[in-house]
C-alpha cells in the first residue's frame, strides 16, 4: 500500500453539534420550516455520513465525528487496491485463520498463505523433506506450537534468523510437522515432538506441509525470522514456544556445517494466494448471526449475488472493521449506481429507477420473536418494490413480492446510532413514540403502505440510511409532479363522491355521477384533521372569505393511502416552494407559508 486514500473527513470541535437541533423541523408534516430543501438538507455535505439525514445526529467528540463521517487512516495503492490481513472466522469449528483481504472495484478477494516452489525441482505434493544439522549452540534454531490434545498439527511458530532451520531456504513458520526422521507424528502431543526432536541426534530429517488454516490462537506470525530470543528449554505448552535452537539433550554434539541448500535443491517462498473471489456487483453485507440475530462485533460477511460468501471476516480492531465496511459499502453502492444507470437506459422518462439496494425487514413470529430477512428495495418510476432477489432484467420487475404506488406510502425513520457505544433514539417525526420497536438494530425505517400495512427494515450503516431517506423524498417528489393529481371514491351520507389531490388547484370533492364541484380549498387553507383510524376523516378548512373554520367529513375504503397521497403532495408542494420563502422566515421569525402551503398539518399523518 504505496500511495494515501481518499482525504480525511474535517475534525469536529469536542462538544459540537453536527447538525442544528432545528435543521428541519417535522418533513413527516411536509414543512421544511428552516429552508433546507427535503432532497438536501443543509448542514450536511454532499456524500458525506450525514448527507440527507434530517435531523441533528448527537454532540459527538472528534473521535466519533470521524467516524460518523467515514473517515479511516486505511492506505490504498495506486490502483486504488486496500489490502488487508483479517481472520476468517469457521462457526462450526469456532476457529479463526489468517486470511488476507484485497478489495478493487469490483471484487472482493480473499488470500491464503501457502508456500510455493519458485525454483530448482519440486519434490511432487505439498510436502517437503528437510535434514537439519544441529548446531554447538543454537541447535535446530526453531520453535514449535500445537499437538493433537489441541486438535491441531504441531506447527512451526518460529524460525531464528541465520540458523540452522532459516539457513535450509525451505521451512517456514506454520509449516505443520508431519514425520521426524521417518516417524510419523501427525496425531501426536506437542510433549512427544517436542521429546523426538530434542532427541534426534545431530541431524534430524523432517517433512513439513504448510498449514494453509492454523487457528488464529496458535498466533503464529505472519512476518519474517527473527532474532534469536526464544531461549526456553524447560517444560514445554502446546500453546506456547518449545524452544528446539538449543543443542537439545545430545551429549556429544560437535560443530556443523550450515544447513543451507545446494544449487539443485528447490527454493521455496511464502506467497498469499487467491482463494475465492467475490464479486460485489447486487453483493450484500451483513454484520449479523443468521437467526440468533446478534451482532458480530468487528466482522462482517460479504454475500454475491450468486450465493458466493466471503465467510465470517473478523478484523483487529473495531476502527479496521469499520474502515473496511465502509469501503466494501462504498464500491457496492457505487456498482449498484451503475446497474441503475444501464437500466434507465431502457426505461421511459417516466419509469426511472431512483435508487435500489439490499436491506432486512423485520418479520414477527407466531411466538412474538423477531427475525430479519434480506430483501432487495427499488425506486422506480411510480411505484416502491419489494423482491427477495435482485431484478437483473427487464422481466423481473413484474416478480416484485410486493409493489406500492409510490404517493401512497410513508417513509420513517426510527433510530440510528453514531458510535458502537452510543445509542441516540431519534423521534424525528411526530407521533414516532406511539411505535413499539423492540429490535435492537440500529439503522431502521419503516414504510407503511394502504390498509395498514407496515414494513420495518434496517440497513448496515447510517449512510445508507440517510441516502435511503433522500431518495423515497426524491421518488416521491418527481412522481407528484408527473401525475399531478390523484381521485379517490369516497361517500359522505350515503352518497358517492370523488375526492382529488392536485398540486397546482389543492382539495377538490365533487360528485361523482354529475361532475358538480361541492367544495374546493388550496394546500394553505387546510388547518388540521382528525380521523377514526379506520375509515372516517374530518379535514378543517379556513375560508378566506369569512376565516371561519369549516369541517369536511369524508369516508373512505382506504383512509391510510388517502392520508399518505395527501402527505406526499403537501410534501411537494412544500419542496418546491423554494429557499427564498424559508430564508425570509428565518430572518423574520414568523413561520408563514407561501401561497398553497399549509401552515399547520395534521396530526393523522405525522
Amino acid at each position: 500500500m504505496s500511495t494515501e486514500g481518499p482525504p480525511p473527513a474535517p475534525r469536529g470541535r469536542p462538544g459540537c453539534l453536527l447538525v442544528p437541533a432545528r435543521e428541519r423541523l417535522l418533513w413527516a408534516q411536509a414543512a421544511v420550516r428552516t429552508g433546507a430543501s427535503p432532497l438536501q438538507p443543509s448542514g450536511a455535505q454532499a456524500g458525506s455520513e450525514l448527507a440527507g439525514v434530517s435531523l441533528a445526529r448527537c454532540v459527538a467528540r472528534p473521535r466519533q465525528v470521524l467516524g460518523a463521517l467515514g473517515h479511516s487512516g486505511s492506505r490504498w495503492d495506486a490502483n486504488w487496491t486496500k489490502t488487508a490481513v483479517a481472520l476468517l472466522y469457521d462457526e462450526e469449528s469456532e476457529n479463526a485463520y489468517d486470511v488476507r483481504l484485497k478489495l478493487t472495484k469490483e471484487v472482493l478477494t480473499i488470500q491464503k498463505q501457502d508456500v510455493v516452489c519458485v525454483g530448482g525441482s519440486h519434490q511432487g505434493r505439498n510436502h517437503r523433506t528437510v535434514t537439519l544439522r544441529r548446531q554447538a549452540v543454537s541447535g535446530l534454531g526453531l520453535s514449535i506450537k500445537g499437538g493433537s490434545e489441541h486438535n491441531v498439527p504441531v506447527v512451526i511458530s518460529k524460525i531464528f534468523k541465520d540458523q540452522a532451520a532459516d539457513q535450509t531456504g525451505m521451512l517456514f513458520v506454520g509449516d505443520a510437522v508431519l514425520q521426524v526422521n521417518g516417524i510419523n507424528v501427525e496425531n501426536a502431543t506437542h510433549e512427544e515432538v517436542v521429546h523426538l526432536l530434542r532427541n534426534a541426534g545431530n541431524e534430524v530429517t523432517i517433512t513439513v506441509e504448510y498449514l494453509r488454516e492454523a487457528p488464529a490462537f496458535l498466533k503464529l506470525p505472519l512476518g519474517s525470522p527473527g532474532p534469536s530470543s526464544d531461549h526456553s528449554s524447560g517444560a514445554s505448552s502446546p500453546l506456547f514456544d518449545s524452544g528446539l535452537h538449543l543443542n537439545g539433550n545430545s551429549s556429544n554434539t560437535a560443530p556443523s556445517s550450515p544447513s543451507s541448500p545446494i544449487a539443485k535443491d528447490p527454493r521455496y517462498e511464502k506467497r498469499w494466494l487467491d482463494t475465492l473471489s467475490v464479486p460485489l456487483s447486487m453483493a450484500r453485507i451483513s454484520r449479523y448471526k443468521a437467526g440468533a440475530e446478534k451482532l458480530r462485533w468487528n466482522a462482517f460477511e460479504v454475500l454475491a449475488l450468486d450465493g458466493v460468501s466471503s465467510g465470517i471476516l473478523r478484523f483487529y480492531t473495531a476502527q479496521d472493521g469499520a474502515d473496511w465496511l465502509r469501503a466494501v459499502s462504498a464500491n457496492i453502492r457505487e456498482l449498484t449506481l451503475q446497474n441503475v444507470k444501464m437500466a434507465n437506459k431502457c426505461c421511459s422518462p417516466s419509469d426511472q429507477v431512483v435508487h435500489m439496494g439490499w436491506v432486512n425487514e423485520k418479520l414477527q413470529g407466531a411466538d412474538s420473536s423477531q427475525t430479519f430477512r434480506p430483501k432487495f428495495l427499488a425506486l422506480k418510476g411510480p411505484s416502491f418494490y419489494v423482491f427477495s432477489t435482485p431484478p437483473v432484467s427487464t422481466f423481473d420487475w413484474v416478480r416484485a413480492e410486493r409493489t406500492y404506488h409510490l404517493c401512497e406510502v410513508l417513509f420513517k425513520v426510527h433510530k440510528f446510532w453514531l458510535t458502537e457505544d452510543c445509542w441516540l433514539q431519534a423521534n424525528l417525526y411526530l407521533g414516532l413514540q406511539d411505535f413499539d420497536f423492540e429490535d435492537q438494530r440500529p439503522y431502521c425505517f419503516s414504510v407503511m403502505a394502504g390498509h395498514g400495512k407496515s414494513h420495518v427494515f434496517n440497513v448496515e450503516l447510517g449512510s445508507e440510511l440517510a441516502v435511503w431517506e433522500k431518495s423515497f423524498q426524491r421518488a416521491t417528489f418527481m412522481e407528484v409532479q408527473r401525475t399531478g393529481s390523484r381521485t379517490y371514491m369516497c361517500s359522505w351520507q350515503g352518497e358517492m363522491l370523488c375526492f382529488t389531490v392536485d398540486f397546482a388547484m389543492g382539495f377538490t370533492c365533487f360528485e361523482s355521477k354529475t361532475k358538480n364541484v361541492l367544495w374546493r380549498f388550496k394546500f394553505s387553507q387546510l388547518k388540521g384533521s382528525s380521523d377514526d383510524g379506520k375509515t372516517r376523516v374530518k379535514l378543517l378548512f379556513q375560508n378566506l372569505d369569512t376565516k371561519q373554520i369549516e369541517t369536511k367529513e369524508l369516508e373512505f375504503q382506504d383512509l391510510t393511502a388517502v392520508l399518505h397521497c395527501i402527505h406526499s403532495f403537501l410534501a411537494a408542494k412544500v419542496a418546491s416552494a423554494g429557499s427564498c420563502w424559508a430564508s425570509d422566515s428565518r430572518e423574520s421569525g414568523h413561520q408563514t407559508a407561501p401561497d398553497g402551503c399549509p401552515a399547520l398539518y395534521p396530526p393523522s399523518w405525522h
